[in-house]
């Protein structure tokens, strides 16, 4: 993978692994819920992630639009169907999701560089 994807892939796992150290019960249900929700369902996994990019690009959020972009990578979505998936989050979203647009641009493009 590229830079941008290792360093987000890295920081987020390392975080992640030290809010849990910390998390009360409550917390720790709350972070759940993402696996469960996310797991295949009436709505398979690639649809439910394509969602939560949308979703993501519309709330402007940087990080989930990074997380929700490697899952859709990892479900199968191609540039074709991202495309799609990215205007339908601008269309919903308006012009002020176009400087996110740009970053998953970047990002997306990282994620399918072969290795």
């Amino acid at each position: 993978m590229g830079k941008l994807v290792d360093e987000f892939n890295n920081y987020r796992n390392k975080m992640n692994d030290r809010i849990m150290d910390s998390a009360n019960t409550n917390m720790k249900r709350f972070l759940a819920l993402d696996t469960t929700t996310y797991a295949e369902g009436s709505l398979d996994v690639k649809t439910k992630e394509m969602l939560g990019l949308v979703a993501s690009m519309v709330l402007r959020c940087d990080d989930c639009i990074k997380y929700h972009l490697g899952k859709c990578h990892e479900a199968g979505v191609n540039s074709t169907e991202m495309n799609e998936i990215f205007m339908i989050a601008n269309l919903v979203g308006g012009s002020i999701v176009i400087p996110h647009y740009r970053r998953a641009v970047e990002y997306w493009d990282e994620l399918c560089v072969e290795p």
